[in-house]
């Protein structure tokens, strides 16, 4: 008995700068999770992936994650989601770059 589908997200890596990035539902990249397309039916989401597979030009590295839908949207259930949404963990560059001073 296969698994039910649980609800994802397509993420990849920005090709040039490296940040994390999610496909929104009009086809475009967002660095913020809560933008991300969230995805409930297994074929529409193997669509995406393969269309994200396609934009090697801007993305590198993609892949669904699996989600639990939120109030505010999707948010991650594994540790390497919540880790990746953080972004670098060195406080020099990337989302964290604003935590520099603290």
């Amino acid at each position: 008995m296969s698994r039910p589908f649980t609800p994802k997200i397509v993420t990849a890596s920005d090709l040039l700068d490296g940040d994390v990035i999610y496909q929104t539902v009009d086809d475009h990249w967002s660095r913020q999770l809560a933008d991300a397309e969230i995805i409930t039916d297994e074929a529409h989401a193997q669509l995406r992936l393969l269309n994200a597979e396609q934009q090697q030009e801007t993305t590198v590295g993609a892949y669904l994650a699996d989600i639990a839908i939120g109030e505010n949207g999707p948010e991650p259930v594994h540790f390497r989601e919540e880790f990746r949404r953080t972004g670098p963990s060195n406080y020099a560059h990337g989302k964290q770059e604003d935590l520099s001073h603290v």
